[in-house]
């Protein structure tokens, strides 16, 4: 099959997936905030499967409760596995918010979960406790459907009309907890309070405990989060995700707060086009060290031109991912093969003009790992850059894998790498190029140490 080919073909059912399931990416956001333990409806497998991965991720510890169905929940119902999980992790945890997300089982056999959780609410003080639900069945998507319907459903329970405060929103969409601490980082700077939902820059990449914690420390505090309606503006680095799900056009629909729906911030004038929007809020100029950071990286674009000037690389991953790191390739001279998880947005419609005059330049929505196996062969990529879930396939073609995104299993520090605003672009500009001229050198005869 070439890649015209599969452009035009009927596709096929997903047999490798480039993705994960909706409710791993739901606890991960439900992780990002302060005092909030995540709770999946369904099965005790789906809470062990996502700790499983986000731990061997973030290399943090993540505490995932359940209604754990058994055979009698599965076929009655899961009513009263929910109460009574809900009851035990209330006297357990004494948590400010619990992040329910239903999962396959107790979507497919018709659970009203929302009905059940108002019922709960009638029955039981919750004190101070909230209760946000998200509707997750992974066949209804990815895991970033899931962590986008998680932050949309927070600020739809939490969000309140408010006078307003000077502060802005920032939905940074799942990125890496380095990434979040370098966007707090700017807002710090620029004298700018920002709410971001969520924020697991702590609590996904945390310090180490002398004793046992029921919740990390960091997360956005849920009053916090109430005050989002009271923001100037909504920034959502989340532009190519189904606009359906988005938390900054709720806001902007419900408490009229302009909406700003950007790319992820990779690159030099993508960076820009960030930077501007918070500098323009803050009312003053960048500071000096973020100049200079720009700087430097146009003058590393200059040094390593001739390194990857034309090589092509294969990009995989959700919608956002792959268009943030394909403009940041056409920018460097890079042709990007691109290849996304599912159709979780318009991204075949918008990457025509954001991706115009770059030559070979392929977007294929709804390729998994078996369609781009089969359409490497015509693609011949130089890299690929991805998840650890690439690593089999690169190995086969004999290519570098730089690994960025979720997740990254076989190396460690997945949860610090960087690819946002200029500091996090020059980091994965060094390792793209790096990668190139790693490989470059092992596959020589001579194996010379100059480049």
């Amino acid at each position: 099959m070439t890649v015209s080919d599969y452009q035009t073909a009927p596709h096929e059912a997903t047999r490798n997936a480039c993705y994960l399931c909706a409710p791993l990416g739901a606890s991960i956001a439900f992780s990002g905030i302060a005092r909030c333990l995540p709770y999946l409806h369904g099965g005790q497998g789906c809470a062990t499967y996502i700790r499983r991965y986000t731990i061997s991720h973030f290399r943090e510890p993540m505490d995932i409760a359940s209604s754990s169905f058994g055979e009698e929940a599965t076929v009655f119902g899961g009513k009263d596995n929910l109460f009574c999980g809900l009851k035990n992790v209330i006297s357990q945890y004494q948590p400010d918010l619990i992040g329910i997300a239903s999962t396959c089982l107790s979507e497919t056999i018709g659970e009203n979960v929302p009905a059940l959780i108002e019922e709960f609410r009638q029955s039981v003080d919750l004190g101070e406790t909230q209760l946000v639900f998200a509707s997750t069945p992974s066949y209804a998507g990815s895991h970033l459907t899931g962590f986008h319907k998680a932050v949309l459903a927070t600020a739809k329970a939490l969000a309140v009309k408010k006078d307003e405060h000077g502060g802005i929103n920032i939905m940074p969409g799942m990125i890496s907890p380095a990434d979040i601490r370098y966007i707090k980082r700017i807002c710090q700077d620029l004298g700018i309070s920002a709410a971001l939902l969520p924020d697991y820059s702590d609590t996904l990449d945390g310090v180490s405990w002398p004793e046992y914690h029921c919740f990390p420390e960091g997360g956005t505090p849920v009053s916090v989060l109430k005050g989002m309606g009271g923001a100037k503006a909504s920034i959502e680095l989340c532009r190519f995700s189904d606009p359906q799900l988005s938390a900054a056009s709720f806001l902007e629909k419900c408490h009229g707060l302009p909406a700003y729906r950007i790319g992820l911030p990779v690159g030099v004038r993508a960076a820009d086009e960030f930077m501007d929007l918070l500098s323009g809020y803050a009312g003053r100029p960048l500071p000096d060290g973020y100049t200079r950071e720009r700087g430097r990286l146009l003058d590393a674009y200059v040094d390593a031109h001739k390194y990857v000037f034309g090589r092509k690389a294969l990009v995989y991953g959700d919608a956002d991912f792959v268009m943030g790191i394909g403009r940041f390739l056409a920018e460097i001279g890079m042709v990007p093969a691109l290849c996304t998880a599912d159709k979780g947005g318009n991204l075949a419609g918008q990457a025509e003009d954001l991706l115009a005059g770059v030559e070979k330049a392929v977007v294929l929505e709804g390729a998994d790992f078996a369609d781009i196996e089969t359409l490497a062969a015509e693609l011949k990529p130089d890299i690929f850059i991805g998840s650890s879930k690439g690593y089999k396939l690169a190995r086969s073609l004999g290519v570098p894998l730089v690994r960025l995104g979720f997740p990254v299993h076989d190396r460690l520090g997945g949860a610090r790498l960087r690819c946002v605003g200029y500091a996090g672009t020059q980091e994965l500009f060094d390792r793209i190029v790096n990668a190139l001229l790693e490989h470059r050198q092992d596959e020589s005869d001579i194996g010379y140490s100059y480049m």
